[in-house]
Formats: C-alpha cells, sequence, structure tokens
C-alpha cells in the first residue's frame, strides 16, 4: 500500500472537495447499500471513506453501527469536522486496510469505492482479500468499486490496476458470488470524466472452509 504520508499531503495540499474522487453526494453507493435489504441496525465499514460524505447521508437515512476507515487521519478529521456532534456516532479507524485489526466477522456490508484499485501487487491484493474474509459475516456483503478497464492508468500521481466487472469478481475468487455489477462515469471536480465499475458480491458461507 502507499505510504501514509503519500496522503497525508494529498489532504493537506488539497481541500477535499477537490480531489478527483470526490462526490457532493455517493448516490449510487448508497444505493447499493440501501439494496443489500439489510436493516439500517446493520454493521457497515466504509474502506477508504476518508473526507467523503457517504457517511452523512447514512446517517441521515438511519444507519447507525457505521466504522469509516482511511489511511490518512487527515481525511478522517474532515469528516470528524464536517459532522460535528454527529462524527461521536461513528467509529474511525486509521489503518492500512491490508494489515488493519478489525474485529472477525463483524461487518454486515463492506464498502470501498476506488481504494482496491490503488493494490497494484499480487501480495497487497492477497491481504486485502484475506481481511475481507475475516471481516465480513458470513452472507455479508461486499460492494467495491474501481477503475474500469477503459479508465485512468493513474491517480493521484499512483499507478492503478482496471478491471471489467468479471476480472474484478475474478479477482476476489470464489468465495464471492456476484449479485450484480454496474459501470459509472464519475464526473471528476476538474471537470474530467473517469470510468468505474462496481461489484456487488455476497460473502458465501463455503468461504469458511477456504
Amino acid at each position: 500500500m502507499q505510504s501514509r504520508a503519500h496522503w497525508e499531503k494529498v489532504y493537506s495540499d488539497v481541500p477535499a472537495q477537490g480531489v478527483s474522487w470526490f462526490q457532493d453526494h455517493a448516490l449510487r453507493s448508497l444505493r447499493l447499500i440501501r439494496e443489500t435489504g439489510l436493516p439500517r441496525s446493520a454493521a457497515v465499514l466504509d474502506v477508504g471513506g476518508g473526507a467523503s460524505t457517504l457517511v452523512d447521508d447514512l446517517l441521515r437515512e438511519g444507519y447507525s453501527a457505521l466504522t469509516v476507515l482511511d489511511l490518512s487521519e487527515a481525511a478522517l478529521a474532515v469528516a470528524r469536522a464536517r459532522l460535528g456532534a454527529s462524527a461521536h456516532a461513528i467509529n474511525w479507524v486509521a489503518a492500512d486496510i491490508t494489515n488493519a485489526d478489525l474485529p472477525s466477522h463483524s461487518i454486515d456490508i463492506w464498502h470501498d469505492r476506488a481504494v482496491f484499485h490503488f493494490l497494484t501487487t499480487a501480495q497487497e491484493r492477497r491481504a486485502y482479500i484475506e481481511t475481507v474474509l475475516r471481516v465480513v459475516k458470513p452472507d455479508g456483503h461486499v460492494i467495491v468499486a474501481t477503475f474500469a478497464e477503459d479508465g485512468p492508468t493513474k491517480c493521484s500521481g499512483l499507478p492503478v490496476m482496471r478491471y471489467s466487472a468479471s476480472e474484478l469478481h475474478a479477482t476476489f475468487g470464489a468465495p464471492f458470488e456476484l449479485l450484480a455489477h454496474e459501470r459509472e462515469a464519475h464526473a471528476t471536480p476538474s471537470g474530467a470524466v473517469q470510468q468505474f465499475v462496481y461489484c456487488h458480491c455476497r460473502r458465501t458461507r463455503s468461504a469458511e472452509r477456504v
């Protein structure tokens, strides 16, 4: 995983609303989380959530067991300041997701928009997926969005991986049942358009035997 110092510098140099992945409202992610059909008491983890406004909208919709994880303390500080007193309702975790110390079988919905594509080595990807398998409950939901195969080759000055829906699902493998996938043309704050792919999977119970 890229260094914490890199991401701290990004959020020190660029306002949160100016980074390329910023969305005023993460409407697609919000809809996909709703479409899991799980109750508002479900434990939701937003990986790389940092300064994202997704947590604001989840709170407004009544989700009550929210964890936001990011490598950057500065990004998390932006979200905490924006939420004010409501920030106390969130579990904030500053960690590298490839080795994060999260409780086993504690998460019902794993959400990641724009972290996994930064994992450019097989070792990093294996560590990430092992974390998913350990942390997400059997039958839990895993929503991951990366750059699509026609998306950018770099982001924030770093190389990235690009995936089709089938490639992304294949990377996660048999322990994950693909429920749905879709594309998104994301307009960045600078006006560029980036192609994303979203995969919504279920962590199967058979993963316990993998």
